[in-house]
This record gives structure tokens, sequence and C-alpha cells, in this order.
């Protein structure tokens, strides 16, 4: 029996256990991308305009996005020192409970005030209660994601992609539980918001905690296991493509299916196998091969912003993530104004959800696999993807027929695909050991570029636009500006982040690399 007992807390307690129940926290915990199917009824029984609105909105982008609090609290609770006393109390469980009361106690608050168990509060009392209830997802997010790139130190890119992606992918999952059950009551949407992401992270954070542990078929593994999600996310857009679903399970059957010793022949097509850079490439690698890497990983909060590389990544975030949460949070108002029905709206920002997973996934993947494979810097995959995102904005902005969805394809992807690069890109410049704090110190930037966006832009061009009850505004004139002007923020988000890659591409040669052949040396 008591044998028994062993293997069974063996099989409970590893990195993959650890892994599938941060993916399933991580499910209810996209509340932030489901702001436009509650925003018309905040709106209404509060009486606010759209600036209004809109100020609540990002202070629900501040409270998700301010993750420094969420950073220090992990790094007390689960110390990078493991044999400390702390190690053996602490774990992410902590971070995940201060998230669970947050969460509930903020989204139980707008319910009571929308359905007026309290007096209607203030315009500040309101935005407290978002900030509030968003400030969970910060929590959830750092607890998730900071364990699987301590658990997965060297495909961090793909862990941090499907943490990312699932991330993104809730607000769909969240979306349909409400068109399920709750069709066409927002209200009792905002009472599950209460109780669905808080009593999940109860129910399977004892599972989520680091491991020291390595594997040799891990980057296998990781392929079977996002399989899956990819599958969901295809599904999700269209039932009748059963044919894709099929190709995707069995990929993901065949990666484990491969011999664990690829030939020459595979070598080119495997990302797990790391045979060859280039030859300036070794040669630097190997004329620095007895440096310690860790050296380069030594970097706290105040001594990241002390960097210039720190401020490039920041800006180029309040580009990107700005606009990108600015579109999402009036997706709603924006398919008001060009006559699409509420169903409609729903649908679409349930869509927007499944291309923000996309993005997170396939960036974290693909830039492992060239960074592996090709030694491609990381950064220049978000200078691809932000000025991808900027025709995005140029596309919504024209107002065409259809171009509302095309639009919100491109923005999403590319959006999704920014909180999949910036915190890799940030553990591998400044280092894993406070990467809790350095990451969501940077995702400051999302609020403060949604601030610029949704308040001083998008919020004050339509309330100049509108006119009529409700302060409303019909037609293509409500939104065209505004998306103009965020084509061209991205755009030069595109550019910093270019002086990014050219800046940190030795980096990577010299450190990145050396270590990744140091690993598959041992």
């Amino acid at each position: 029996m008591e044998s028994l007992n062993l293997k069974m807390k063996y099989k409970l307690n590893n990195k993959w256990i650890s892994t599938v129940g941060s993916i399933w926290i991580q499910c209810t915990s996209g509340s932030l991308y489901t702001f436009s199917i509650y925003s018309p009824t905040l709106k209404s029984t509060q009486n606010y305009d759209q600036s209004t609105l809109d100020t609540v909105s990002v202070f629900k982008d501040i409270g998700a996005n301010c993750g420094v609090l969420s950073g220090v609290l992990y790094t007390f609770a689960v110390p990078y020192n493991r044999h400390s006393r702390l190690a053996s109390s602490g774990g992410p469980w902590l971070v995940h409970v201060a998230g669970v009361i947050q969460c509930f106690t903020g989204y139980f608050l707008i319910w009571a005030s929308v359905i007026g168990l309290i007096p209607r509060p203030p315009v500040v009392g309101m935005c407290l209660f978002m900030l509030l209830a968003a400030h969970a997802q910060s929590f959830f997010n750092t607890a998730n994601v900071v364990t699987a790139v301590r658990n997965f130190p060297d495909y961090s890119g793909t862990v941090v992609g499907l943490m990312k992606g699932f991330l993104g992918l809730s607000g769909a999952i969240l979306i349909q539980v409400y068109e399920t059950i709750f069709n066409n009551k927002p209200i009792s949407y905002l009472l599950m918001l209460a109780l669905l992401p808080a009593i999940n992270p109860l129910l399977l954070m004892w599972y989520v905690r680091p491991y020291d542990s390595n594997e040799q078929d891990e980057k296998k593994l990781l392929n079977a296991l996002v399989a899956s999600p990819l599958c969901i996310a295809l599904r999700a857009q269209e039932r009748g493509f059963s044919v894709i679903q099929q190709s995707l399970f069995s990929e993901g059957d065949r990666l484990l299916d491969e011999p664990q010793q690829p030939d020459a022949g595979t070598a080119a097509q495997d990302p797990a196998c790391y045979h060859h850079f280039s030859t300036d490439a070794d040669q630097e690698i190997n004329v620095n091969d007895t440096r310690n890497p860790e050296e380069e990983e030594n970097l706290n909060l105040l001594q990241a912003m002390c960097t210039v590389n720190f401020w490039i990544l920041f800006f180029a975030m309040a580009s990107g993530m700005g606009s990108g949460l600015a579109t999402v949070n009036n997706l709603g108002q924006i398919g008001e104004s060009l006559g699409y029905l509420s169903f409609e709206t729903n649908t679409l920002v349930s869509l927007w959800s499944i291309w923000n997973f996309l993005g997170r996934f396939v960036a974290g993947y693909v830039s492992d696999y060239f960074l592996h494979v090709r030694g491609y810097a990381r950064p220049l995959f978000m200078v691809l993807t932000l000025a991808t995102m900027s025709v995005g904005h140029a596309v919504i902005a024209s107002g065409l027929p259809g171009a509302l969805y095309a639009g919100s394809i491109l923005v999403g992807v590319c959006y999704g695909s920014q909180w999949s690069l910036m915190p890799t890109i940030a553990s591998e410049i400044f280092g894993v050991r406070h990467m809790g704090t350095i990451f969501n110190a940077i995702t400051i930037a999302s609020p403060v570029g949604s601030y610029i966006f949704s308040v001083k832009v998008v919020g004050y061009i339509y309330d100049m636009e509108a006119s009529g009850e409700g302060n409303s505004c019909t037609g293509t004139h409500c939104f065209m500006l505004s998306y103009l002007i965020m084509a061209s923020a991205a755009l030069l988000g595109s550019l910093a982040a270019l002086c990014l890659f050219f800046r940190t591409k030795s980096l990577y040669n010299q450190v990145i690399l050396r270590r990744l052949l140091r690993y598959m040396r041992e």
C-alpha cells in the first residue's frame, strides 16, 4: 500500500501535471478579453458616455497588466534557491490564493452595483472594482507562466506560448459558457465571472509547482501537448474542419513515435535538434564557452530599468499591446456603429479570443524553432508581428464590408504574439531569476498604451462624432481616424522592435545559443 501511495504521489507531482494544472487555470483567467460582452449593460445602468466607459476599461487593463506585486509575491513565495525554508512551506499556490480573493471581490461588487444590491458607485468606485477584479489575472498569470519557465527553461518560448495562448483562448471559452447557460443575460455573466475563475484555481493550484528535472523527450512531448489546443481553436472556428483536427493530432502522434536520436536527414526539420548553427555563431560560442551563463542572468528590476533595452521593449509593447487592447475593448461599439447585431458582435469577440490564442501559441513555438535551428534572434518576430498589426488597424479603418472581421484577425493574432514574445525575450535578456517582476513591470506598458488609445484617441474622437440619444455614433467615420492613428503607432512600435533586434543580436549569438549548446552536450 505504501509503495502504491508513493507511485501515485510521483505521478501527481511532476512538471507535466504542473503544466496541465496551469493550463486549466489559464482557461478561466481571461475575463479581461470579454469586456465587450457586458460593457453595454455597464454603460446603460451607470449612465456612462463612451469616454467614461473607456476610462473604466483602462482600469481593467491597468489591473490585469500591472503585475509587479504578483511578481514580488512569487519571488518571496517561490525562492530561486529551492533549499531555503520558504521553498518547503511556500509555493505558487500563495500567488493563486491572492488572485482568487481579488477576482471574487471585484466582480461581485461590479455585479452588485449593476443589479442595485448596493448604491450606484461613483466612477472612481467602479474603476477600483474593475481594477481589483482584473488585477487577479496578473496573479494567476505570474504563478503559471513563471513556474512553466522554471520547469522548461530551454523551451521557454513554447511553454510561454502555451500559457499565454490558453489565457487568450479562455475569452472564447468563457463566452461559450455564457452563451450556453446565460444567453443574452450579461448581468448573470458578471456573477459567473465572480465565481468560475475563482473556484477553478482553488481546485488546481496545489499541483502547480517548479521541479528540478530534465527529460530527453521534453520537446517532443511538448509538441504533442500543444497539438490539442490547436485543434480546439480550429474546431471553435469551424466545426466542419475535421480533417484539420485529425492532421494535427496525427502530427502529435508522429512526433511521439519518432526515435529519440534523429538522423542527419531530419535534424533540420526537428526543432528539438540543434545540430548546426552558422560558422560565425559557432566560433563566437566556442571562444566564450568558458564563461558562466549565469553571469548574464543576474539583473533585478531596478538594474533592468537602467538599461536601454528595457525601455525599447516598453515602448514597443505600449504601441502594440495598447492598440490591441483598445481594439478588443471597443469591438462592441465598433460593431454597433457598423450595424452588426448583438449576436454577431459576441461571436466577433469570441473569434478574437481565438485569434489571440493562435498568435500567442504560434509566436512562441515558431520563434523557438528559428532560434534553435537557425539562430534567429527572437525580437525579429516582434518586428514582423507589430508591422502586421499596423496593417490590421488600417484594414479596420477602411470600413469596407467584412473589414472588421479581416482586421480583427490580423490584430488579434499579432496582439497575442506580443504576449508570448515579450516575457520570453525579457527572460533571455534580463534572466529568469527575477523574471516575475521584470516582465510584469514591462506589461505596465499595456495599460499605458490602452489609456492613450482608448480614452484619448478612440473615446475622444467617438464622443466628438456622436449625436442623438445615448451618445451613439453610426458609420465608418466613428472610428476611422482612431484606427489610422493606431496603425501609425503600431508601425513605430515595429521600428522600436527592429532597434532591439540589432542591439540584442550578439547577445543571442553569445549567450542564448551557447546555453542551448551546453544543454545539448549534457
